[in-house]
């Protein structure tokens, strides 16, 4: 789905073919040059179809999108890191974020929520939030340096050290509001479903990337 990674020949026909099955024109996408940072910003009906067709005018810099327009599908692009869906049915405002352990680590998902707090009076306890499918801790091995970074959401798996994506993301929303039965987690290993989905820690710098994709109808 990528018009980046992997093998991008196709990608703009999986993309259609994709969303055409959910009623989503394509040619709207709005894609951001995702750099594992904490920027998220919101994205307007001028904003429709940046990154749709080409990687040229993708908005730059940005990790979370949201958006109050109907028919504008925000996408982020994974192949391991987790991709996080917000919905405000109250306010009617969605949010997509790309979350991988530097973009977890620098606040990423709280700067989506800040910000649809702030333009949006969103409340956290409001929001329905899913997970993609993600690198899970069974799969996802770190150096002994990540002990620095995170105190929670790591275990020990055979004497080595192990980190939950997640997990942590989940303690991040719980720790801003939102209610715990209102998060739904695909509970999906992109390493271990190697028939199914891309996982960058699994195939390398050739990996392709999948899509998530979410919209307001």
């Amino acid at each position: 789905m990528s018009l980046r990674h992997g093998d991008t020949s196709d990608a703009l026909n999986n993309r259609r073919v994709f969303l055409e099955g959910l009623g989503v024109d394509y040619r709207n996408l709005v894609c951001a040059e995702q750099v594992h940072g904490n920027k998220a910003r919101y994205v307007s009906n001028n904003d429709k179809g940046k990154g749709a067709l080409s990687w040229d005018n993708v908005l730059r810099q940005t990790d979370g999108l949201i958006t109050d327009k109907a028919g504008v599908p925000l996408a982020v692009f994974t192949a391991d890191c987790l991709s996080v869906f917000l919905y405000d049915p109250k306010q009617k405002v969605i949010g997509l974020v790309h979350a991988g352990w530097r973009g977890t680590k620098a606040g990423v998902l709280a700067a989506a929520l800040v910000l649809m707090r702030e333009k949006f009076n969103s409340r956290s306890e409001d929001l329905s939030v899913g997970f993609g499918p993600v690198i899970r801790s069974c799969c996802y091995e770190v150096g002994e340096d990540f002990k620095e970074l995170f105190d929670y959401g790591l275990k020990r798996i055979n004497n080595y050290l192990h980190l939950d994506l997640a997990a942590l993301n989940k303690r991040q929303l719980l720790e801003a509001g939102v209610k715990e039965d209102s998060i739904y987690d695909s509970g999906i290993c992109t390493s271990c479903s190697s028939k199914d989905f891309f996982s960058f820690r699994r195939e390398g710098d050739s990996c392709g990337r999948m899509m998530s994709v979410l919209m307001l109808k």
